[in-house]
């Protein structure tokens, strides 16, 4: 599926870091930043994270809710949450539901070896539902900037 901006966001339904059921559905009138990232606590998707975590106060001044995404389990997003002290929440999208709706399951490539993994997405979502930005090269050090900007 290829999502634009102006489209609406899927609504969807996954499990957050504690077991409970999340759906985007649930965030209406707020503005929601959904972030895909590939793997709990690798060098990447821990400097966006905590980006993320740093910038966490201005971006919730701005009216955002954060949500990741990635296939990980409930208990590798408590572990990845406890270490960096995030602040938001984290669905475990192992049914990769998701990650089909929004688009973000793709064929990648590394070292010559091609294989299905999440590319690193950021869908900024506005009250109604509608995708206000997709930012597909995202800086993992700056990201929040990226969002804000």
């Amino acid at each position: 599926m290829k999502l634009n901006v102006g489209d609406k966001a899927p609504d969807f339904e996954a499990k957050d870091q504690n077991g409970n059921t999340i759906k985007l559905s649930d965030y209406r009138n707020k503005k929601v930043i959904l972030y895909f990232y590939p793997k709990d606590d690798t060098s990447g998707c821990t400097a966006q994270a905590c980006n993320l975590r740093d910038n966490y106060p201005h971006l919730q001044q701005q009216g955002y809710e954060v949500i990741g995404v990635s296939t990980d389990s409930e208990k590798s997003h408590q572990d990845f949450i406890s270490k960096h002290q995030l602040p938001f929440i984290l669905l475990a999208d192992t049914e990769k539901q998701v990650v089909a709706q929004y688009g973000v399951w793709q064929e990648k490539s590394m070292y010559g070896r091609k294989y299905m993994g999440t590319m690193r997405y950021t869908f900024v979502i506005d009250e109604e539902g509608v995708i206000q930005d997709i930012i597909t090269k995202v800086k993992t050090k700056e990201h929040a900037g990226q969002i804000l900007q």
